[in-house]
């Protein structure tokens, strides 16, 4: 078997895989058997952190992980998920359906899912919001640590940050063209590492985009993300070569030279400092609530 690298995850003192496997490609995958097989091959070679959500292609990426987790795996991994819901009772009754969904009695990790509005800070931290559930199902033992994600502007995560709450964990993207445009990388990252909560890292290839700019290989790609002060990065794997190129990659990754990092900024700079190759930024294509408002209070 592979050795697999970890890193710590922020103040949380738990240690998790370098590379997390993305619940969304997993509901992507057609055969159910083929997906579930994949994420226990995964387990078995090393990849702990298992990234999910409550929408999710609607649940199933919960359901097909739940499955696969069972027979011992739950044990061997650390669970994330997320979900919408800005009040409380709207997070509270999408985190029941995940555990229920994920087959388990605790989440290692919650996060609010898609923080990519200004106002959102104020509505899930207001009297009967998101927040104020995420607190009781720590307390309640329904969840270990807490954290947001979104993928829009660096400055909506930093308001988030901003609030009165001890963050276990932040995520957001983290790539090579991210340096170049509206950079989590350059705004967020510092925060975190300052404060030492966990870097969860994820679109290293940019939601696939990257590859359109025909400027650096998904091993660099990623080799870029992990020589950042990230504790994991979440990639897609929706098949054998996506798992076998993960796990290289963490395998070979040593630290870049000044060199090797200018070499790839260089390269990447004419095609990224408008965000065209970041759609997740710059368009609401990948704005899942604000698709389906519905989700934001759906109790």
């Amino acid at each position: 078997m592979q050795e697999f690298p970890y890193r710590k995850l922020g103040k949380t003192g738990e240690s998790v895989s370098l590379i997390g496997l993305g619940g969304f490609h997993i509901g992507l995958i057609e055969n159910h058997g083929q997906a579930i097989s994949l994420i226990r091959e995964a387990i078995e070679r090393g990849i702990t952190f298992m990234d999910n959500s409550w929408d999710y292609h609607h649940g199933d990426s919960e359901q097909l992980m739940g499955e696969a987790l069972q027979r011992g795996y739950r044990n061997r991994v650390f669970l994330m998920t997320k979900v919408d819901g800005r009040t409380k009772k709207a997070a509270a009754k999408q985190l029941d359906e995940s555990l229920q969904r994920l087959r388990t009695d605790y989440i290692d990790l919650l996060q609010l899912h898609e923080v990519i509005r200004l106002d959102d800070p104020e509505q899930v931290f207001a009297p009967g919001g998101a927040m104020d559930a995420f607190v009781e199902a720590r307390d309640a033992g329904k969840v270990r640590f807490i954290g947001f994600t979104g993928h829009k502007n660096p400055d909506i995560h930093l308001k988030m940050l901003e609030q009165d709450f001890d963050w276990d964990t932040v995520q957001m993207p983290l790539n090579i063209l991210d340096a170049h445009y509206e950079s989590f990388q350059k705004k967020v990252l510092p925060v975190l590492v300052e404060r030492n909560i966990g870097v969860i890292g994820m679109k290293p290839f940019a939601d696939g985009e990257l590859f359109e700019t025909n400027t650096v290989s998904a091993i660099d790609a990623l080799h870029y993300v992990m020589n950042l002060p990230t504790d994991v990065v979440i990639t897609g794997i929706q098949n054998k070569h996506d798992l076998n190129q993960a796990i290289e990659a963490a395998a070979t990754f040593t630290k870049l030279s000044d060199e090797e990092i200018k070499h790839m900024i260089d390269k990447t700079a004419p095609v990224a400092t408008n965000g065209i190759f970041e759609t997740y930024k710059t368009t609401i294509e990948h704005d899942g609530t604000t698709i389906h408002p519905e989700w934001l209070t759906n109790a």
